[in-house]
């Protein structure tokens, strides 16, 4: 039963690769939309799905661009999740186009095998806006979009040249909490040739902030990073600002972690205002917690996936960085693979070299194996209760230590 089950996900996702699917990830790719904008990308997915024969929710939960769609009954409910965000002037160069056909794969099979078999259980592909930066998951998360979920998947592409020649990808993929914070000073201006001695400089107050920030560095632990920009340092030279704005992320192995790391950074921002005589005052952005996957759904996914091709721990140099995806893993067993597409040296996530390479067929290819290698894990949870009880009560002790790491 589980060997047709396993060709019967994979033939469905073959049917739909060259056409359906391929037309969803080439259109996203040629047509980058920043977060919360990804109104082509929706209404692709929402026609596409409709002309499968799939009921859709438009709008889903509030948000202009996401959407929902469902097939099942009863039983647990997994969840793949579709990135479909780009970034602004480098286009799809976080590959979410790759990602969104994944999931999409993963769904159209899991669906299809629920429809033959007619056992319980509920598949759901979600569109998820703004991860880079947005925190669109956050939002879908209040609005519920998680909840009851047995799991939730979803496979990130990264830079294929940092890993061995054997591997096409890792499971258990390690992600930092993230802080992100807005910090604004506020002083007086004056005019810098007829009378400084009237200003006060919150130009002067990111400098020694920014140097603050740079000697703190020297004491944070190896994995933690501090880094950020001015979005507003002054208008005229001959101007004394009164005005000015840093954006920093503070990032760290664990939300506790990072929150500590947080306060310490904060002082050096207070510390630059008492110095200059300026005010300072933070906004929180959307921060993002440590992604926690799920071991035993990364040991199936390797199990899942042809052999020998993916690695179950993280590789080095290979995927970094924050995402909205670790709030998940906070609602939810979750997973977050990663597969590498072909990649040159200086052409990692985030580069034109990647966005490039993004569009590839066999980018294209390397992320339909992907998804049936999702879907079978998928599969595994709607259908194995001692796998997905082991899964859920392995999530439940791993919430316990995160709320004391």
């Amino acid at each position: 039963m589980e060997a047709n089950i396993d060709r019967l996900i994979n033939d469905e996702i073959d049917n739909h690769a060259p056409k359906s699917i391929k037309h969803v990830n080439l259109i996203i790719h040629a047509n980058p939309e920043l977060a919360y904008e990804e109104h082509k990308a929706h209404e692709l997915f929402v026609s596409t799905l409709k002309e499968l024969g799939h009921t859709v929710t438009p709008h889903a939960y509030g948000l202009d661009t996401a959407f929902e769609t469902e097939y099942g009954s009863g039983g647990r409910l997994v969840i793949f999740n579709a990135e479909y965000d780009a970034l602004p002037g480098i286009g799809h160069a976080c590959g979410h186009n790759l990602i969104a056909s994944a999931s999409f794969a993963a769904f159209l099979g899991v669906a299809a095998a629920l429809a033959k078999s007619g056992l319980p259980g509920r598949v759901r592909l979600l569109g998820t806006p703004a991860e880079e930066g947005g925190g669109g998951k956050l939002k879908l998360i209040e609005a519920g979009a998680f909840r009851d979920a047995s799991a939730c998947l979803m496979v990130h592409p990264g830079p294929g040249h940092n890993l061995p020649p054997s591997l096409r990808g890792a499971s258990y993929i390690n992600m930092l909490a993230n802080v992100k914070m807005r910090v604004y000073f506020t002083g007086h201006n004056a005019h810098a040739a007829i009378a400084p001695w009237e200003g006060v400089n919150a130009l002067d107050a990111v400098c020694l902030s920014y140097n603050a920030i740079s000697m703190l560095r020297q004491q944070i632990r190896p994995d933690e990073r501090i880094h950020g920009i001015v979005q507003a340092g002054g208008e005229r030279p001959n101007v004394i600002p009164a005005n000015c704005c840093l954006e920093y992320y503070i990032r760290s192995a664990t939300r506790k972690r990072a929150q500590t790391l947080w306060e310490r950074a904060k002082k050096c921002f207070e510390g630059a205002a008492l110095a200059t005589g300026c005010e300072v005052r933070f906004e929180e952005l959307n921060s993002y917690s440590d992604l926690r996957p799920s071991p035993l759904l990364c040991k199936a996914y390797v199990e899942a996936m042809p052999s020998g091709t993916v690695a179950y721990d993280e590789l080095s140099d290979f995927l970094g960085g924050s995402t909205d995806m670790g709030d998940v893993c906070y609602q939810c067993p979750s997973f977050h693979g990663a597969f590498g597409i072909e990649t040159k040296q200086g052409e990692a996530n985030h580069t034109k070299g990647f966005t490039a390479a993004a569009g590839t067929e066999d980018s294209f290819e390397r992320a339909m194996e992907c998804g049936k290698g999702m879907a079978s894990v998928a599969w595994k949870v709607l259908t194995d209760d001692v796998f997905a009880d082991q899964i859920k009560s392995d999530w439940e002790a791993d919430m316990v230590r995160a709320g004391e790491e």
